[in-house]
Formats: structure tokens, C-alpha cells, sequence
């Protein structure tokens, strides 16, 4: 009987922890400044693209401004949240915040094109493209649905 209980309490314990590891990167980045979240993106893109020096800054500065945004949304939101303000967007709420953000992604898209060569680009995008299959997939795991 002790073997039973002592089983499922390390069951229960593996699985409270395997939970907590798939929350993935965002808790990581949740308590940096906006500095230093786009000082860590751009040293991975440097790794991964092979970054000159006026690359890196041009990048380090695109990816500041964006992180800055990020940052003031993800405030707001928190501030939202806590005051108890937080309630369902409408259909045109939701369209017009997703309109934005695509408007930005293709934006962001424009300029890393004019500070990236041909190749670094096509790397870059091969990679974006990927990390967003990534998170199709695990969207469609956690809701039960079938993969194929």
C-alpha cells in the first residue's frame, strides 16, 4: 500500500512539473526591461544569421522599438487585469487588434528585408516560418485535435 501511495504522489509530482516546463519562453522574458529582451533576440539572431556589427545595431534598434511596444501592450493588459477591467473584446475589437498586428509583422518584415542580404533573409524567414508551424502544432495538441 505505501508503494501505491508513494507511485502515484511521484506520478502526480512529474506530471505538476512536465506541466510547468511547457509554458515555454514567455515566463523567461515576463520580468526583463524592453532592453533587454531585444538585446537577447538580437544576439540569437547574430548567432543564428551571422550579423555584421552595422547589421547588429541596425537590428538591435528595430528589435528595441518593437520590444518597447510589446512591453507598454503587456503592461496595459496587466494593468487591465488587476483593476478588473478586462472583459470580452467584440468582433471588431478583435479584427482591428489583429489588423495591427499583422500591419506590424509585415512592417517588421520590411525592414529586416532592407538591413538582412538576400541570404540571411531567406534564412530568417525559413526559421519565422517554422516557430510559427511550432505553435500551430502545439495549439492544436493542447485542444485535443487531431494532427494530419
Amino acid at each position: 500500500m505505501k508503494k501505491v501511495i508513494l507511485l502515484v504522489v511521484l506520478m502526480a509530482g512529474f506530471t505538476a512539473m512536465a506541466q510547468k516546463g511547457e509554458r515555454g519562453q514567455r515566463g523567461e522574458y515576463k520580468n526583463m526591461s524592453a532592453e533587454q529582451m531585444a538585446t537577447l533576440q538580437t544576439k540569437k539572431m547574430t548567432l543564428d544569421l551571422d550579423l555584421t556589427q552595422a547589421q547588429q545595431t541596425k537590428v538591435q534598434a528595430l528589435n528595441l522599438e518593437n520590444a518597447k511596444k510589446r512591453k507598454a501592450q503587456m503592461e496595459a493588459r496587466k494593468a487591465q487585469k488587476e483593476s478588473g477591467e478586462a472583459k470580452a473584446l467584440t468582433s471588431d475589437e478583435r479584427f482591428a487588434m489583429k489588423q495591427e498586428r499583422l500591419d506590424a509583422a509585415i512592417a517588421h518584415k520590411a525592414e529586416l528585408k532592407k538591413i538582412l542580404n538576400e541570404e540571411q533573409f531567406a534564412k530568417w524567414e525559413m526559421h519565422h516560418k517554422k516557430r510559427g508551424e511550432h505553435r500551430k502544432d502545439k495549439g492544436n495538441r493542447s485542444k485535443g485535435k487531431k494532427q494530419g
